[in-house]
């Protein structure tokens, strides 16, 4: 792919990524395309809320764009395999979910990059109406001590053992599967 023309503007998404493929460029455009949809710039402080079905590439371009991220609590991840984004707008509860369109044959990585950096909006993407509810505004839980291992784990994730030791999930999978 090295051919191919990067857009000025996708330079710093491409950096943030680590290195240009088609898949940053799905999530580039995806974003651009729900921003202009939805008439939202980058979001600030929760704004925006996006659900992203894959955990490829393009959700690193979501993220530097649209200003989702984990640490806020606006992205949220369906491990569905489909390189579908949703993207609410907060204000009012409206949601667009945006999914790609895919090419009629078999392409190459340099021409899916071509085709990603080209084609109009309406040909890469189905555009729909959200298909859950919006997940809420991120929570901060409180933090409790494994009784095993001794790390703290947010509380909603403790597990309780049948003798009454609380524990993060990953001592409580050793503590069942070693029974």
């Amino acid at each position: 792919m090295e051919d191919t023309v990067i857009p000025k503007e996708l330079a710093p998404v491409v950096a943030f990524h680590g290195h240009f493929c088609p898949g940053v460029l799905i999530g580039w455009r995806a974003a651009k395309l729900a921003m202009k949809l939805l008439g939202v710039s980058r979001d600030r402080d929760e704004e925006l809320v996006t659900v992203t079905e894959n955990d490829a590439c393009g959700v690193d371009a979501i993220q530097y764009i649209l200003g989702c991220t984990f640490g806020k609590g606006n992205l949220h991840f369906r491990d569905w395999g489909k390189q579908a984004f949703t993207v609410y707008r907060r204000s009012d509860g409206k949601g667009v979910r945006l999914a790609l369109i895919p090419p009629d044959r078999e392409l190459t990585r340099e021409e899916s990059a071509q085709r990603l950096l080209s084609e109009p909006d309406e040909v890469l993407f189905s555009v729909g109406e959200a298909k859950e509810l919006m997940p809420e505004r991120a929570r901060i839980h409180s933090s409790v001590r494994c009784d095993l291992c001794g790390e703290r784990v947010m509380e909603t994730r403790v597990r309780s053992l049948p003798d009454g030791r609380r524990t993060c999930i990953p001592c409580a999978e050793r503590e069942t599967s070693a029974q």
